[in-house]
């Protein structure tokens, strides 16, 4: 593609504002606006070969694409998912440390006089339990975007759904963190404590940011 020299090239323009408005995941991002750009190329292409300047060829595939208020919202959504994919596969990967975190809690120290007291085993319970909803509704994500999105179609709260979740899983293990290395200071097995908290505050680091990206995707889609 090629523009007259001192004027805007109105495909340039065209993809770095649709570049500006989509939020996702960089590199299918990038696929995507290369694949688009390669669509106006070919349609610019075409016009020219006719004889049409690029200028007015340019514009007219501009036109016939769509304006940036047709186009951004299917490709957004189309986005979306993608993120939410990418958070629930992070949840699916990093929520069982979590149980995993508090079983080591669990089982330490059973032989001495300290144990986990009363408002940390029920704090154990409750994060398992964010745990183990956490898990499966990633896991139900993943299979709903993934080989059955051929056949029903994906509703349309999921993102949303599955940023909270990952939000929720994220600050469930912050907690966890914070709980298990204050055990440790007062186990007499510590190292163990130690190192489930420091299982947790890795799994926190992993899950935070998908679930972030995914809140600010979900975001941004229109209400239906």
């Amino acid at each position: 593609m090629s523009a007259i020299s001192g004027q805007a090239d109105p495909i340039e323009d065209y993809l770095a504002a649709l570049t500006a408005a989509l939020h996702g995941p960089a590199r299918i991002k990038a696929r995507m606006i290369e694949e688009l750009g390669g669509g106006l190329a070919d349609t610019v292409a075409a016009y020219t070969g006719e004889g049409m300047a690029y200028q007015h060829a340019a514009h007219r595939a501009v036109a016939e694409f769509g304006t940036l208020d047709e186009l951004v919202p299917s490709c957004q959504r189309e986005l979306t998912i993608a993120q939410a994919r990418h958070t629930a596969r992070a949840v699916a990967l990093t929520a069982p440390f979590l149980a995993t975190c508090w079983y080591l809690a669990w089982s330490t120290d059973h032989d001495q006089p300290w144990r986990l007291p009363h408002l940390a085993q029920l704090l154990a319970v409750h994060l398992a339990g964010v745990a183990g909803v956490a898990a499966v509704l990633a896991a139900a994500t993943l299979a709903v975007t993934g080989t059955l999105a051929r056949r029903l179609p994906t509703p349309h709260q999921l993102p949303r759904a599955v940023a909270w979740t990952g939000t929720t899983a994220s600050v469930a293990m912050a907690v966890a963190t914070l709980a298990l290395v204050t055990a440790s200071v007062l186990a007499t097995n510590w190292p163990l404590l130690a190192f489930a908290g420091a299982l947790a505050a890795a799994s926190h680091a992993v899950m935070a940011a998908p679930a972030r990206a995914c809140r600010h995707c979900a975001a941004r889609l229109p209400a239906m």
